[in-house]
């Protein structure tokens, strides 16, 4: 097996550069503080640009590997839309909503994108030890081999190796795939949720929900999951049940 920390410390740029562009913090600040868990909305139409331009917000979100494992299904038939209400429990925050969007975590996708990227490298001209990561370390990190076995061998080799030397631990079992690919889809629905508030409209996203009946509405396979479900819509006056209640900053902070 090929040392991990050889070839990432290896890893060397692309010839490309990009200058970042110039941000306000006021403006930034502004859409993460005004952001909140809308629970009823009013009968306002969401044009359908603002929805395509935040899912176009959402592609671009940071994702482990660049693996890019993420699905969204916006529905909007409108008797897939009131079957999936029924699955979200009836919550006002499905019911009044003028838009449905289901973030969906895929466990099965990363060999096929993998490849997909390794495409991308080479067309772009990429350092070998770009390509050495997808070649060689992704089918090992994401692999589970025939039965499982590989991810056997992983949980005995990395536990083994990590005596020794700072060594990747997971993921080691398809439980490890699972939060991998649930990290890389919350994160892609929080830019979501900001790109739609960011252009004056609100989100609710929802846990509350019939996953079995949702995979089943969408037609996904054993291998998708659904992260959440993003209603959105312009919030009614009475849409947000309270103030923002956080705990104190000490129990979640820490500096070392």
């Amino acid at each position: 097996m090929d040392d991990f920390k050889s070839i990432i410390e290896d890893a060397k740029p692309m010839n490309y550069s990009e200058t970042a562009t110039t941000c306000s913090w006021d403006d930034f600040s502004a859409v993460v503080n005004s952001r909140r868990s809308v629970r009823v909305y009013d009968e306002t139409p969401v044009p359908e640009g603002v929805v395509r331009r935040a899912i176009d917000a959402a592609l671009i979100a940071p994702t482990s590997s660049n693996l890019q494992q993420t699905e969204f299904y916006w529905v909007r038939t409108p008797a897939q839309k009131k079957r999936l209400v029924d699955y979200c429990l009836g919550q006002p925050a499905a019911k009044t909503a003028q838009e449905l969007v289901v973030v969906v975590a895929r466990t099965d996708t990363w060999r096929r994108n993998s490849e997909a990227v390794i495409k991308q490298l080479k067309g772009a001209g990429a350092p070998k030890s770009a390509l050495a990561y997808y070649e060689k370390l992704v089918p090992i990190a994401y692999g589970r081999g025939p039965l499982g076995l590989l991810s056997l061998f992983k949980r005995v080799y990395f536990n083994l190796k990590g005596m020794r030397s700072p060594t990747p631990r997971e993921p080691k079992s398809f439980a490890d795939i699972r939060v991998w690919a649930h990290k890389s889809a919350a994160l892609a629905a929080e830019n979501f949720m900001l790109a739609i508030r960011a252009q004056g409209f609100d989100t609710c996203p929802m846990e509350g929900h019939d996953s079995a009946r949702v995979k089943k509405l969408l037609g996904l396979s054993s291998g998708a999951e659904i992260n959440m479900v993003v209603s959105v819509g312009k919030r009614h006056q009475t849409g947000v049940y309270g103030p923002r209640m956080r705990l104190p900053r000490e129990w979640f902070v820490f500096e070392i």
